[in-house]
């Protein structure tokens, strides 16, 4: 089934780019068994934890590959039970656990050293047509061509000659992370600023290089691995006076709607309905250029938080 949405020639990367990494490398499983997959690591953060999106991404390729090619995914659920060694790959392992008429279950199992660190149910179902149709209403926001990437942002708040130095190594450690994510924040938040903000956040996000028309479970798993990137920290927003001092995914869910082009501009729109008890609720919906809700994400996680030492980054 052929990727769809957005327009003709919609928020298509500048000629010339090359192939997404995201689907040369880090989605790129090699197949030991017939469901048995082996996945290797692009980008790893600063927290030498793996990358919850990569995890979901693979494990979505995983079963993928374990469906005919006219079943596309519909929905996954996810939870993370241990924490990932960027030292060594993960073994994908997949259970077919239904194939109907209609719909198809598979499950997978994330596992390194022996033991699972990731579990996830992905539901397959073949196209069929309904009357029963609505959505949301898009928010109205600036285009991406109008705004600044992560990139220049980060470049932006470098160049204030008073930006104390510890906060300077973090842009700069942020800037040099190899994410192959192109980013654009609708509101960004004030660095400058420690004021609680409404726990709401919208952003233009697509894959970074061409992915082009292909069979549309390709974008979806795309879209696994960019809807992680910063979706927990909606959470924080409130609570800007505190020290990260520990945050990691508990679960992610995902359900697709309507195909899409992962490689064109989307708008992330995220916001968090609850925090409590060291954990964090966020939601997240993915709309195409054209007003059509592509995604919907849910997840909570782990956020243990201290009191900021100096809130001065001048």
């Amino acid at each position: 089934m052929a990727a769809g949405g957005g327009g003709a020639g919609a928020g298509r990367p500048p000629p010339g780019d090359l192939r997404s990494a995201l689907v040369t490398s880090v989605l790129s499983l090699e197949r030991l068994e017939l469901d048995l997959f082996r996945g290797r690591h692009h980008w790893v953060p600063a927290t030498q934890r793996l990358f919850g999106g990569q995890i979901i991404g693979q494990a979505l390729v995983a079963a993928a590959r374990a469906v005919s090619r006219d079943e596309q995914v519909h929905s996954l659920h996810c939870y993370f039970v241990r924490a990932g060694d960027p030292k060594v790959p993960v073994l994908y392992q997949v259970e077919r656990t239904r194939t109907g008429k209609s719909f198809s279950v598979r499950s997978v199992k994330a596992i390194q050293h022996g033991k699972p660190i990731f579990t996830c149910q992905a539901s397959f179902q073949l196209s069929q047509g309904s009357p029963v149709q609505h959505q949301f209403t898009m928010p109205a926001v600036p285009p991406p061509e109008e705004l600044l990437t992560q990139e220049e942002l980060i470049q932006k708040f470098l160049q204030n000659p008073n930006l104390a130095e510890r906060y300077r190594k973090h842009l700069n450690k942020i800037q040099a992370e190899d994410v192959p994510i192109d980013i654009k924040p609708v509101n960004p938040p004030d660095v400058f600023c420690w004021e609680p903000q409404e726990p709401k956040q919208l952003f233009w996000v697509r894959a970074r290089g061409d992915i082009g028309e292909t069979d549309m479970k390709v974008h979806c798993c795309v879209a696994a691995y960019i809807s992680d990137y910063a979706f927990l920290g909606t959470a924080l927003l409130p609570h800007r006076q505190y020290h990260i001092r520990f945050m990691v995914s508990l679960d992610h869910s995902m359900w697709f709607h309507a195909p899409f082009r992962a490689d064109h501009w989307m708008l992330y729109e995220c916001e968090s309905p609850w925090a409590g008890g060291c954990r964090g609720l966020v939601q997240g919906r993915l709309w195409r250029r054209d007003g059509v809700l592509a995604v919907t994400c849910a997840q909570e996680g782990v956020i243990r938080v201290e009191p900021a030492p100096n809130q001065s980054k001048l």
